[in-house]
């Protein structure tokens, strides 16, 4: 309480106050109660939201002349702090780190001169070591183990003693935490576990498994509770459930799939509308909240799907069994049965529990096939006329997104094929043909239907946002188009998701389409997870929610939660709603915080393997289009997607850098090399390692 009056007092103040001053304003003046002020204080400033000033005074920290931000080093030694509100990162040189690593919460003091461009600062304070436990390969030097670390940004020189090694070989992969600092970026570890030899099939994408925290194994009390969870579904447990198991329902996913949660049904009224099921697996019947089991799909909070496997929220035998939509099997569900009219709108819908048993387990390849070229394969012969019947239905769903300003950036996305030992053979482009595009129609309208029950009654819950646009971001993409030599027909005056739906139709007729929607999408927001509705700009949603995944991603085990709590138990008591007010607000954090990782540990491993599949190639030419430029070289985007460097250095000519139009022009050959521009590229370097390919230009196409 009392820290919420200093702050409160603070903000009110346009300059510093002394511990007395403030002390007066809130009327305290016994020794035990300054001391308390003290203490708070100083706890404020740890948490920085006080700043405390060289005149012992203290003020907002807002107000001070410092910033808050995250390091993300480079792996020459200098780095950049992103500040939260800032459009420029803070440039700080190796000479100002101050000892801080990748990934630091650091205090930044401003030091740029008024000439200089960039805005440059030195680190003041390392306020929260975001890592705690480093992976690398160990080496032996005088009988003292060495870690050289798999992340380059880490200027780090970790030691391990004989006693700490965990009898770790040279060679071995292994994970280090951090016992004491020895100075100067020297520090004294242990060995905590062993990855395995760095030659070993697998251990390459281990190696980054772990450093983002990611658990490969379930702690034993989890293992242990499988005991008590069935693998069949009792009789007992479908009372009080609509028994939808005579009802013709199916699933529809990849040729791997084995966590199967979604099933759906379809249906022409007699009216003319459709009726449309979205039959999701009931995990949280299995999952109970607070059982090692919950505990641990919340810490994992999503599942994580890499080149060769899956390391899954929940063990298997949930995930591909009992709480799996397998064909011809019994399985309970939460069932959300939508009447939608031909225009696509919402007229009637049911949320409510049930027993299911899918029919049959097919793959997009071979919906697909039937909706493009109605070659129907053995098996679905009796579903040929849903499926039709579903795609119309999807047409007019898309159809009606489209009408309110849905994005559709039409991104494509890298497949590396692997063989038995984990190395690349092949990199293709992910298919998203109609049966991919049905499926994600028939979610978006379930989610929403969900969300939009549960928010008009009012109640604390899980949100799926996307917030608008920073309006800065948009113009500096618009501003860089001109230099393309692209207008846009009248003035973008807002950025509402129906003006960024017109700027994607007018950039799809032009050559750069692809790395130009990528440009864009990357000046978006990141979509989150939130306890308030802000709304879902991508889907122009005024309300989103995640509710169709539960065995793969926690916010949709808890939203089912929710559901159960507040439709089928009606139980909506003050202590009920004030236990998930308190606790939707650290599970919207934290599993939007587990996303990220899953998703950069997604993109580490795809680019570690593209650089092993590329080292295969170093020689060979290869045609790509222009996809960035920077003060160091230029990088290209070869069709499969893999992208590399062409540096600066390597070129044959001395090129200038123009920063506002994004182009290297050579100094004697006047050659201009811009975004968008297709070229010929032959691979001179490629380090699975370091996770980098390097060409050089062979020629313009």
């Amino acid at each position: 309480m009392i820290k919420e009056k200093i702050l409160e007092i603070l903000k009110k103040q346009s300059g510093a106050l002394t511990l007395m001053e403030i002390a007066d304003l809130l009327s305290l003046s016994k020794p035990e109660d300054i001391k308390l002020l003290s203490t708070a204080l100083n706890e404020l400033e740890k948490d920085v939201l006080v700043y405390h000033t060289n005149k012992d005074k203290y003020m907002l920290f807002e107000n001070s002349h410092l910033k808050k931000g995250i390091l993300r080093a480079n792996k020459k030694g200098f780095g950049f702090v992103d500040v939260d509100g800032m459009t420029e990162d803070i440039y700080i040189s190796s000479e100002n780190m101050n000892g801080a690593i990748h990934d630091d919460v650091v205090l930044v003091e401003i030091i740029s001169k008024k000439d200089v461009d960039r805005i440059e600062g030195r680190i003041l304070k390392i306020v929260k070591r975001e890592l705690t436990t480093f992976i690398g390969e160990i080496y032996y030097k005088k009988g003292i183990g060495h870690i050289k670390l798999d992340d380059s940004k880490l200027k780090m020189d970790i030691e391990i003693p004989k006693k700490r090694n965990m009898n770790a070989v040279d060679g071995h992969k292994v994970l280090v935490k951090i016992n004491r600092n020895l100075g100067k970026n020297r520090y004294q570890g242990e060995v905590v576990k062993i990855l395995g030899h760095k030659d070993d099939p697998g251990v390459d994408i281990l190696s980054i498994v772990y450093k983002y925290d990611i658990h490969d194994q379930f702690p034993d009390e989890v293992l242990h509770q499988l005991n008590d969870i069935p693998q069949e579904v009792d009789p007992s447990e479908m009372v009080g459930r609509r028994d939808l198991r005579e009802e013709e329902i199916f699933t529809i996913d990849g040729d791997d799939t084995k966590d199967i949660d979604d099933a759906i049904s379809i249906k022409k009224l007699e009216n003319g509308n459709y009726q449309l099921g979205v039959h999701i697996a009931d995990v949280s019947y299995y999952v109970k909240e607070g059982t090692p089991l919950d505990d641990e799909a919340m810490e994992r909070g999503t599942s994580v799907y890499l080149i060769d496997r899956v390391i899954p929220m929940l063990p298997h035998e949930l995930s591909n069994g009992i709480c799996s939509l397998n064909p011809n099997a019994d399985r309970l569900a939460i069932s959300c049965v939508m009447e939608i009219d031909g225009e696509g709108n919402l007229v009637d819908y049911e949320i409510f529990e049930s027993v299911i048993r899918s029919r049959i387990q097919m793959t997009y390849k071979k919906v697909n096939q039937i909706l493009d070229h109605n070659i129907v394969s053995p098996g679905y012969e009796d579903y040929v006329e849903s499926l039709k019947l579903m795609y119309e239905l999807s047409q007019i769903l898309r159809k009606m997104k489209n009408k309110r300003g849905y994005l559709d950036f039409d991104v494509d996305e890298p497949k590396i094929l692997v063989d038995e030992l984990g190395k690349p053979t092949e990199v293709v482009l992910r298919e998203r043909g109609k049966g991919e595009k049905l499926i994600e129609d028939f979610m978006v309208m379930a989610n929403e239907c969900v969300a939009t029950h549960i928010y008009f009654m009012e109640l604390p819950f899980i949100y799926r946002v996307h917030e608008y646009p920073k309006e800065e971001k948009i113009r500096s993409f618009l501003t860089f188009l001109g230099t393309l030599g692209y207008q846009l027909p009248g003035n973008i005056k807002d950025t509402s998701p129906k003006t960024m739906q017109n700027l994607l139709k007018f950039l799809q007729e032009k050559k750069e389409f692809k790395i130009l929607s990528s440009l864009l999408l990357r000046n978006m927001q990141k979509a989150v997870y939130r306890p308030e509705n802000l709304g879902h700009y991508g889907l122009a949603s005024k309300c989103y929610t995640h509710f169709t995944s539960p065995i793969r991603r926690y916010p949709d085990t808890t939203v089912h939660r929710l559901l159960r709590t507040y439709l089928f138990k009606h139980d909506m008591s003050p202590k009920t709603l004030h236990h998930w007010q308190e606790k939707l607000a650290y599970i919207t954090e934290h599993s939007s915080s587990r996303e990220r990782a899953s998703v950069d540990c997604e993109r580490e491993v795809e680019d570690m393997k593209m650089a092993e599949y590329m080292e295969g190639h170093i020689g060979e030419e290869f045609e790509g289009m222009i996809s960035s430029v920077m003060s160091f070289g230029m990088f290209i985007q070869l069709d499969d997607l893999i992208e590399g460097l062409v540096p600066i250095k390597d070129m044959d000519d001395f090129y200038h850098y123009d920063e506002e139009t994004l182009t290297l022009t050579g100094e004697r050959s006047h050659e201009v090399y811009r975004i968008g521009e297709r070229v010929v590229v032959k691979v001179i370097r490629a380090s699975k390692q370091e996770k980098m390919i390097d060409f050089e230009i062979v020629r313009k196409v």
